[in-house]
């Protein structure tokens, strides 16, 4: 089995929990494999010197970054340091970033990796909250805010924390196995993993709530109703206002077409059905408006990258023994 050295670089204002949730699947995979040597995993900071996380956190890097070896895996994590950063740190990302076999970021970790002009042309995620600022100071990145995470070649870009922590698992099941990622899933008490364009929040989050009563009341009714006619006809009448005039103020009121919102409405009811219930895929489609299986898994593919049968079995936690 080769040995795959893992950097996790650190700074001043970095988010823990972006460091040590990819920290942690990678020791624990190696463990899990029986094979200490599998991952060896080692931080470094600017000068080796400790750096102070965003929480108030100290962290004692194992190295300096000036003399750090060439990683297999580089790991940029993210934090409040991301907004004026060390420009240490973008000087050796720059410099070595290109030898790294595999390039991961965390959250706004992504941020680090395009000033060093390491996403130029590629396709990227980073936290939601900052995506419009990341598309707009990178316009040579192609930013997805959807996903939690993107993997482009030999790059990959998570968004915030715990999505790093799924990022690294998708990475151990392609170095180790499904079994091995598993295992490390399992100790960690977390689904083994979320499809990385899996959306990063709720379709109620993922919109605007609607400033006028009626529009906000068939948000409402939508989410209470998957399985109601929903045309932009129906939900129109219900706002009691043309097709047309309803279609147009909905999407400048909350951001998202009433097509859009329906179907992350329905997806996101869907999901909940096959994490929570045991009723055969057919009825959970009739369920959330779907009307068939194959409609029904034709979304899913489309969205989240599995059909609903592999979803379910992904992430239906597993009964408790009798």
């Amino acid at each position: 089995m080769p040995e795959r050295n893992v950097l996790v670089v650190l700074f001043d204002g970095v988010q823990s929990l972006d460091v040590t949730g990819p920290l942690e699947v990678f020791t624990g995979a190696a463990r899990a494999a029986g094979d200490p040597g599998a991952y060896t995993v080692r931080t470094a900071a600017p000068g080796g010197a400790p750096v102070r996380t965003s929480s108030g956190l100290t962290v004692v890097p194992d190295l300096d970054l000036a003399g750090a070896p060439r990683p297999h895996t580089l790991v940029v994590p993210g934090g409040q340091g991301t907004r004026e950063p060390d420009a240490r740190v973008l000087d050796w990302l720059r410099e070595h970033g290109p030898a790294a076999e595999r390039l991961v970021s965390v959250c706004t970790g992504a941020l680090l990796l395009a000033g060093a002009g390491l996403l130029d042309g590629h396709r990227a995620t980073t936290h939601w909250s900052v995506c419009e600022h990341f598309a707009r100071e990178y316009p040579r990145v192609d930013v997805d805010p959807d996903p939690i995470y993107v993997r482009d070649g030999r790059i990959s870009t998570s968004a915030g924390v715990t999505a790093g922590i799924d990022l690294a698992l998708a990475l151990v099941e392609e170095d180790l196995g499904r079994e091995v990622a598993l295992t490390v899933a399992r100790h960690l008490v977390v689904f083994l993993r979320r499809p990385g364009n899996q959306a990063q929040f709720s379709a109620q989050l993922a919109a605007q709530t609607a400033r006028r009563d009626p529009l906000r009341e068939v948000q409402h009714w939508v989410t209470e109703h998957p399985a109601a006619d929903l045309s932009v006809e129906a939900l129109a009448g219900r706002a009691a206002l043309s097709p047309r005039h309803f279609a147009r103020a909905f999407q400048a009121e909350t951001g998202t077409t009433p097509g859009r919102y329906v179907e992350r409405v329905r997806l996101e009811h869907a999901r909940r059905l096959l994490e929570d219930t045991a009723d055969p895929v057919a009825r959970v489609a009739r369920a959330c408006g779907y009307g068939t299986p194959e409609a029904m898994r034709r979304a899913f593919v489309k969205a989240l990258g599995v059909a609903p049968a592999e979803y379910r079995r992904r992430f239906r936690p597993a009964p408790h023994p009798a």
